[in-house]
C-alpha cells in the first residue's frame, strides 16, 4: 500500500462522539501536500487513527449544504 501523509489544516467541528472515544469530525485536510479539502470521517482521540470518510471540494460542500437546506428534517 502506498504511503500517504495528511495535515489537519483546520478543525471545523465534531458531529458526534462514540463511547469508544472516536469522533466523527468535519475538518479541512491537506492530503499528500495538496490543496486542503473538506473532510468528514471518524478519528481516534488525538487523531492518531482514522476511519473511512469522504473528502469534498468547496463546491461539493456548498452543493451538499444547499441540498440539506432544501430537506425537511
Amino acid at each position: 500500500m502506498a504511503e500517504f501523509k495528511y495535515e489537519i489544516v483546520e478543525e471545523l467541528g465534531v458531529l458526534s462522539k462514540s463511547s469508544s472515544g472516536w469522533s466523527k469530525e468535519l475538518n479541512k485536510i491537506s492530503w499528500n501536500s495538496r490543496a486542503p479539502k473538506y473532510d468528514i470521517r471518524d478519528w481516534s482521540e488525538g487523531h492518531e487513527k482514522m476511519g473511512k470518510g469522504i473528502t469534498l471540494s468547496a463546491e461539493d460542500l456548498k452543493k451538499l449544504r444547499d441540498i440539506l437546506n432544501e430537506m425537511e428534517l
